[in-house]
Formats: structure tokens, C-alpha cells, sequence
């Protein structure tokens, strides 16, 4: 190692440090030779939360700027899981892309289908039999119930109890079950078809269906007692994350975000569609506002699901769950392998879609997260010529925001469990 021997470089530059130092202190008045140092605790700190964070889903990052433990201000930051859905769409047929809504909210991918195709038949002018509207009201809400499961049992479980949330997915594993006796899948299905569902719902699935419901409304309360007579998740929840009636209107939130701020809309009532006008349901309501009122809204709405289903249960007729146009809707295949008309007409449809007229249609239906809705630019081709999602969780997400304006750090991920937002139909 060199050694430095030659002191007389280093000590003149000290001293001369000092002695400009020493001159600009005898420059200054006496009053003001008092020198202080701010709290490092007083001054705000710009924090990331995310998206590495396990409560943002690893794909949202959260700008907080934080005032010791209170958040000052929050900027949402979306974009880390763009996969361009709306833009493969343009380079795909209207059949094709069905496979694609199942992966935007991943956690009810059945409410997906069923929006897309109700959106696709607006476009081409397409009605289909009562039966298929039947099967699409039952697949929906059980797509609502187990998309609300998970969103209430991981909000128990960010705040610290697990046994909610596994008794959450005790249930929410049942209907997964029974998604694999209507359509062969679990997860991403893909059942929904333009003109009405890939295939008949069995017997078997309909028996299922009413063992759940008969057995659901029991196990939910198992679930609201041990967490609702809990105070630490009543002191969590009350008075955390609120957002005005005017900032939600404002914002464009929609769903439970909206229903909790006392605001009763639902597209189900409001613009009915498929068979909910015959229906007898109501909307849960609550005017707080806040992260306890979001749990309460959907805990009954998973009340109301189940009423809807039974209903169902009872109302849907046989008949053909298919509309029978064969350019625009895919024949069945016992047909395709022995009509010669009909295998023309798949060969058309699958290699050239549907072409729907030169218009612009939008149609939205009442997801788990709010209002989902599919707006198509046709150019009179077989695929789009535009398509944008109005997906719920990029619109909910703009409420973090206000939510979390003059909240604690600790409150943060609460709020995020509140809104529920599912990143994959966010970052689209």
C-alpha cells in the first residue's frame, strides 16, 4: 500500500478550511451565530410501497409521502403487468379473444365471459334463448361469491387473522368444483360463446349448485360472527379509508366503493340485462363510507347472490342454450361433422370471425369490482377495429388517493384490501 509521508499537504488545507470558516463567523452579527439542526422526524419522507409489497400484488406501486407515520399524500403508479389486451384484440377474431377476458379479472373469469359475449351480441344484433340467459345469471353470480370470498377473507387477513380467510377458501374451492362439472376448468374457463355458452349445464351441476346454496348462507355466518365480534377488525376498519359521495361520483367508481358511500346503483337494476329484471334481489347500501362499510356490502351481497341463484334454480326451463344462427353463432360439432352447410359456416367463422356492421356498441354488465364494460369500433372486418375495457379496478384505483389522505402507514393496506382491485384487468 502507497504511504503518504509528506503531512505538510493535508494540515495547511485543514487550517485554511478553518480559518474561511472562522472569517465568515466574525463577519456575521452575534444574534445570529445561533446554528440549529431540524428534526430529521419533522420533515416528510417520500416512501415506495410496492410493487414488491405483498399487499399490492407485486405489480401496483404505491408514492406515499409520509409525515412521521401519517400519510401526507399517495400516488397510485399502474403499469407494471401491461400485457396490451385491448390491442391483441385488433389481430383477433371476436371468438378468439374470449379466452383472453378470462385472465383480465382472474378471479371470476365466468362474469368476464359473460360481459364480453354480451357485448359482442349487442354488436352484431344477436338475441339468445332463455335458457342460455338462465346459465349466464348463475355463472355470474357465482363468479360474484367467489371473487367476494377472497376479497373479504384477505382483507381479515391483512389486518392478522387467517382462520376467516382459509374457511373463505373452503368455500370459494367448492365453486371452483363445480366450474369443473359445467365446463371441464377451474380457473380460466372460457365457457361463455357468442350466441350462449360452450356447452349445456348437466344435472349434475344444477344438483351441486343447490348443495352450495343450501349450505352457503350457514358457513357465511360461521365466517361474519368470528369476524365481525372481533374489535381489533372494527377498530381497523371503522373510520379508515373514507372517500365522499361527491369524490366517488367524481372519481367514477363503481360497485361496492360506490354502494358503501350510499349511492344504490347497480347495473343489474339499474340497466337490466340477461334475466335480472325478473329477479327478486336488493341492493346492500351503507352512507359510512369507509373500509367496514365495503366489508358489509359485500358480506350481503353475497346474501343476495344466493337468492339470486335459487331463483334460478327454480326458473330456468329446458330448451336450447344456443341461438341457432349458424353465421354468426359456431354450430355444435355433431352437426359441423355431418352437415355440410354447417361445417362451411364453422370453417367461415373460425378462420374469418363474424363481421359484425360498421358501428360502435358498448355494453357493460355489474361485476364483482363494479361495472365491466366492452367498447367495440367495428370496421365491418371479423375482428375489432378498436376494443377498450372499462375495467372496475383501474377506475376504483384512483380513490386511494383521497382514501388514504391523512391515514396512518399502518391503514394503508387495509384500504387496498378494501377496494379489492385484481391488477391483471387494471394493467390491461
Amino acid at each position: 500500500m502507497p504511504k503518504f509521508n509528506n503531512t505538510e499537504q493535508v494540515i495547511p488545507e485543514r487550517v485554511i478550511r478553518k480559518s474561511e470558516i472562522q472569517k465568515v463567523l466574525e463577519s456575521m452579527e452575534t444574534d445570529d451565530l445561533s446554528i440549529s439542526y431540524s428534526d430529521a422526524l419533522d420533515n416528510e419522507m417520500v416512501l415506495n410501497m410496492g410493487p414488491q409489497h405483498p399487499a399490492t400484488h407485486g405489480v401496483l406501486r404505491l408514492l406515499v409521502s409520509l409525515d412521521g407515520e401519517t400519510v401526507k399524500k399517495c400516488v397510485p403508479e399502474l403499469g407494471y403487468l401491461h400485457r396490451g389486451y385491448e390491442k391483441l384484440a385488433e389481430s383477433s377474431t371476436y371468438h378468439e379473444f374470449i379466452p383472453h377476458t378470462d385472465r383480465l379479472d382472474y378471479l371470476s373469469p365466468m362474469a368476464n365471459n359473460v360481459a364480453y359475449a354480451l357485448a359482442v351480441e349487442k354488436l352484431i344484433d344477436l338475441e339468445i334463448p332463455e335458457r342460455g340467459k338462465y346459465i349466464r345469471v348463475i355463472i355470474a353470480e357465482l363468479a360474484r361469491i367467489q371473487s367476494h370470498l377472497l376479497a373479504l377473507g384477505a382483507l381479515v387477513m391483512d389486518i392478522g387473522a387467517v382462520t376467516p380467510f382459509l374457511w373463505a377458501i373452503r368455500e370459494r374451492e367448492k365453486i371452483l368444483d363445480l366450474y369443473d362439472i359445467i365446463c371441464g376448468a377451474r380457473f380460466t374457463t372460457s365457457y361463455t360463446r357468442i350466441g350462449g355458452v360452450a356447452q349445456d349445464v348437466s344435472d349434475e351441476a344444477l344438483a351441486g349448485i343447490k348443495k352450495f346454496t343450501d349450505e352457503f348462507i350457514s358457513n357465511l355466518n360461521d365466517i361474519r360472527n368470528i369476524v365481525e365480534r372481533n374489535k381489533i377488525f372494527i377498530v381497523r376498519c371503522e373510520g379508515i379509508g373514507y372517500l365522499s359521495k361527491e369524490d366517488c361520483i367524481e372519481l367514477g367508481l363503481t360497485g361496492p366503493l360506490l354502494r358503501a358511500c350510499g349511492i344504490d346503483r347497480d347495473l343489474r337494476v339499474n340497466e337490466p340485462y340477461l334475466v335480472y329484471d325478473k329477479l327478486d334481489f336488493r341492493i346492500p347500501t351503507y352512507t359510512d363510507s369507509d373500509c367496514l362499510a365495503r366489508y358489509y356490502v359485500r358480506a350481503e351481497e353475497l346474501v343476495e347472490s344466493v337468492k339470486i341463484l335459487q331463483q334460478c334454480l327454480e326458473k330456468i326451463s329446458k330448451g336450447p342454450h344456443n341461438a341457432l344462427q349458424t353465421k354468426k353463432v359456431l354450430p355444435k360439432k355433431d352437426r359441423v361433422y355431418t352437415k355440410m352447410e354447417e361445417l362451411i359456416h364453422d370453417f367461415m367463422i373460425i378462420n374469418f370471425g363474424v363481421n359484425p356492421p360498421k358501428r360502435e356498441s358498448y355494453s357493460a354488465i355489474e361485476a364483482s369490482k363494479g361495472e365491466l364494460g366492452f367498447y367495440f369500433i367495428s370496421d365491418g372486418s371479423g375482428h375489432p377495429y378498436r376494443l377498450k375495457i372499462r375495467s372496475p379496478s383501474f377506475c376504483n384505483l384512483q380513490g386511494l388517493a383521497p382514501m388514504m389522505k391523512d391515514c396512518m402507514i399502518s391503514d394503508t393496506v387495509v384500504i387496498i384490501g378494501s377496494v379489492d382491485p385484481v391488477m391483471g384487468e387494471a394493467d390491461k
